[in-house]
C-alpha cells in the first residue's frame, strides 16, 4: 500500500500536514487536553480510547504510540500546522479498514483539531488538503469520516467537500454499532499538491 514506506506531505498555503514528531507533544496537549475538542474526536473502535490526553506525558505517549503504528502499518497520522500561528493544531489519521460491514474497503479519515480551529473554512481547507490524495494512498474507492449531528461546522465542511451522510453503522470489533459516518468517492483537487519526503 502506498501509504506506507515515505511519508506523504501535504501543503497549501495555509497549512502543511507532516508527520507526527514528538517534538509537537506541547502544540497538541492545546488539542488534546481540550475538552470543547473532545466531542469531535473519532474514538470509535479504538479500544477504549476517548483521545483526552491531558498531560504532556500522556500526549507525548501517544505520539510514540502513532509512530510505532506506522511502522507496523497500522495507520498514518500526520500534525497539522498552522502556518500563520506557527504551530500545531491538530492531526489527521488515515487507515484502510477490513470488515465485514458495509465499510469494508474504506478509507478512514480521522481529523482532530483544537476546537478553535473547529470551523467549517477551516475543515473544508484540511479536507481537501488530504482527501484526494487518500484514494491513491489507500488504494481505495471509498473515504469515510465521522461527524456527529451536532457537529454543524464539521458537516457543512463535508458538504462542500462532497461527502453524504450514510445510514450504514460502523461495526466494532465488539460488535458494537457506531454511527454518524459520512462518505465520498470524489472531491475537487484544486489548490493543492502533495509529494513524499524519505
Amino acid at each position: 500500500m502506498k501509504l506506507y514506506g515515505a511519508y506523504t506531505t501535504f501543503e497549501n498555503a495555509a497549512y502543511l500536514l507532516r508527520p507526527v514528531e514528538e517534538g509537537d507533544a506541547a502544540d497538541l496537549l492545546e488539542v488534546y487536553g481540550d475538552k470543547n475538542a473532545l466531542p469531535f474526536f473519532n474514538s470509535d473502535n479504538c479500544d477504549g480510547d476517548n483521545f483526552y490526553y491531558p498531560t504532556l506525558e500522556r500526549v507525548a505517549e501517544a505520539i510514540r504510540f502513532w509512530q510505532w503504528s506506522y511502522a507496523n502499518r497500522w495507520f498514518a497520522r500526520w500534525t497539522i500546522v498552522d502556518k500563520a500561528a506557527g504551530r500545531a493544531i491538530g492531526t489527521v489519521e488515515l487507515c484502510l479498514r477490513a470488515s465485514e460491514d458495509a465499510f469494508d474497503g474504506a478509507g478512514i479519515l480521522r481529523l482532530d483539531v483544537g476546537s478553535a480551529w473547529e470551523r467549517s473554512d477551516i475543515l473544508e481547507a484540511l479536507g481537501a488538503l488530504i482527501v484526494p490524495a487518500a484514494f491513491d494512498l489507500l488504494e481505495c474507492g471509498t473515504i469515510i469520516t465521522k461527524a456527529p449531528l451536532y457537529a454543524v461546522e464539521r458537516i457543512q465542511a463535508l458538504t462542500a467537500l462532497g461527502f453524504v451522510r450514510s445510514d450504514a453503522p460502523l461495526i466494532g470489533k465488539d460488535g458494537y454499532a457506531y454511527n454518524g459516518y459520512w462518505t465520498t468517492r470524489t472531491i475537487r483537487k484544486e489548490g493543492t499538491h502533495y509529494g513524499n519526503t524519505a
